[in-house]
């Protein structure tokens, strides 16, 4: 009936070294957990059992019930994992479905936190399956504008999310809150040219750039803001905008800042503002008047 603790490791990998430490130390604190190590390659059948796809990974046992799991050498949350199963006691039944409904409501907020969500092994710099590293390429081909959820973050999430869309595998793809699939559906929208038109695109540099110099009439780009300049040139700038009565590189072909927008169209940097201040003509300019 108490905890135990797998680690499924590999001798050619250094980071498993390093967490069998960290285990040592735990084991030493708390003498009632039962920590074991398992060569992961050496037991293929477990591994496949349980889905052990790197190393390190940790898996958590009570009453011979897999209960967590821990992917990759997260020596804090290990620790956490550990200290929060050792002090955890049974949950009554109306405890465990009012704990149901919150992760019901933390799953729903999860996959609205984004109009594109993506459920993945890994992150999209680092998957950790070959599906998730499709995924991410081909959401990334199209410019797809999406989020992303680590499930090797929280075993928690993983588990739940399974049941609350009832779709077993990973990854998942959502769009406005609703499931889409994983890889095979996404590759079929592909195919279809659906997939256009169904998710949200990422928006071009060269497009954001144009919307925020037409924010406003009179677009400043400084170095800080205008109470705190970070530059000595961004709080000349401002104090001449200031005086006056007015209360990036590669798109303007400007290389350096600050730089001063009127009605989307570059005036110029700091020394051209000097000038345009000495010959009487910033007003006019900060008006749209020239």
């Amino acid at each position: 009936r108490s905890l135990v603790v797998v680690h499924f490791w590999a001798p050619w990998a250094p980071q498993c070294a390093q967490m069998n430490e960290v285990m040592a130390a735990l084991a030493k604190e708390h003498t009632q957990v039962t920590f074991v190590q398992l060569e992961a390659e050496a037991v293929p059948e477990v591994s496949e059992k349980y889905g052990i796809s790197s190393v390190p990974t940790f898996l958590f046992f009570k009453n011979s019930q897999k209960v967590d799991r821990l992917d990759g050498a997260h020596a804090p949350e290990l620790t956490k994992k550990v200290q929060r199963h050792v002090a955890g006691t049974s949950l009554s039944p109306s405890s465990s479905d009012n704990a149901k409904e919150d992760l019901n409501a933390r799953l729903k907020k999860l996959i609205n936190a984004a109009p594109c969500m993506l459920f993945m092994k890994g992150s999209p710099k680092e998957p950790r399956c070959g599906f998730s590293r499709q995924m991410v390429e081909i959401l990334n081909k199209h410019g797809v504008s999406f989020s992303s959820f680590d499930i090797f973050s929280d075993e928690e999430v993983r588990q739940g999310l399974k049941t609350y869309s009832n779709w077993p595998t990973y990854p998942q793809l959502y769009v406005n809150g609703e499931l889409i699939g994983g890889l095979d559906i996404i590759k079929e929208l592909e195919a279809s040219g659906e997939l256009d038109t169904m998710c949200p695109k990422a928006q071009k540099l060269e497009d954001r750039l144009k919307s925020l110099i037409n924010k406003a009439p009179v677009m400043l780009f400084m170095k800080g803001n205008k109470q705190v300049a970070k530059c000595g040139f961004s709080k000349q700038i401002i104090e001449i905008m200031n005086n006056t009565g007015q209360g990036l590189k590669t798109f303007s072909n400007w290389p350096t800042y600050p730089q001063l927008y009127v009605k989307g169209e570059l005036v110029g940097g700091l020394d051209i503002v000097k000038e345009l201040k000495e010959s009487g003509e910033l007003l006019p300019v900060l008006k749209g008047e020239n």
